[in-house]
């Protein structure tokens, strides 16, 4: 199996404390450590944070392809049991088709697997999915979905952009993301979303999981109190499982044991 993953690494301001190094890439990376999975971790950020973020990521030992951007996306936020409150800093470059392919190179000919750690509704535009997914399985965050393209206190909106989920075949939302675009009776309306594999991710009550016609709902272990980066290590755990072959709802029990490894590991 070839998987990549491809976000913006951020610049994260948790409760207070003193700016770290953030994003899809960087906690996706921390669990495929863990797995000891071969993968090539695609990513930008400002040229003025890269001494301060990178190196945070690429000692992590994976193959990291990093291009320079205008902009380091940039959060703050802090967690009350499973509930996280955040606030948008700055946010990220769009990832455009050039860009993108000037930036992976020849590596991409060689994924069969790519997860795209979108963070907000203007990461990756469809165009840019569309050649991402072209020839692979893509993987994608559904914050992409319902995270709008501004600062301040993060407010979720339900109206993404159609186009997006055309090239998904895998999509990961958290329970309140599927609850922004499906509404509360979300688990009835998954099917409507038109992606024969979605997962929902429900914090301390584990996942539920959407295959074809069956919904199942996969119990989850005990998370550390602050789950920073749970939802990119939970993508990254259960890409590989699924690229080793187990079914969906085998694959998110996997990746829930995965997380709670990855979230204890201070390594």
């Amino acid at each position: 199996m070839r998987l990549a993953v491809f976000g913006n690494t951020t610049r994260d301001l948790v409760a207070g404390g003193r700016p770290r190094t953030g994003g899809a890439p960087f906690h996706a990376a921390r669990a495929l450590r863990l797995l000891g999975a071969r993968a090539t971790i695609v990513t930008r950020c400002a040229e003025a944070d890269r001494a301060a973020l990178i190196p945070s990521l690429t000692k992590l030992g994976l193959p990291v392809l990093w291009g320079t951007a205008e902009r380091t996306a940039t959060f703050s936020f802090a967690y009350v049991g499973d509930h996280r409150e955040m606030t948008v800093e700055e946010i990220g470059d769009p990832w455009t088709v050039p860009f993108t392919r000037g930036l992976a190179g020849t590596a991409l000919v060689r994924i069969d697997w790519l997860h795209v750690g979108a963070l907000a509704a203007s990461d990756f535009p469809p165009e840019t999915l569309a050649a991402l997914a072209r020839g692979r399985r893509l993987s994608y965050d559904g914050q992409g979905l319902v995270r709008p393209a501004r600062k301040g206190p993060l407010v979720l909106e339900g109206s993404p952009d159609p186009d997006v989920l055309r090239h998904v075949t895998i999509l990961k939302l958290a329970e309140e993301e599927a609850v922004a675009l499906l509404g509360e009776g979300w688990e009835h309306e998954l099917r409507s979303l038109g992606v024969a594999e979605v997962v929902v991710t429900l914090g301390s009550r584990g996942s539920v999981v959407l295959a074809g016609k069956r919904l199942e709902h996969v119990p989850a272990r005990a998370l550390p109190v602050e789950p920073t980066g749970a939802g990119d290590a939970f993508c990254a755990a259960y890409l590989v499982a699924r690229a080793g072959g187990h079914n969906p709802a085998s694959a998110a029990r996997r990746a829930t044991v995965t997380v709670a490894a990855t979230l204890g590991d201070t390594r």
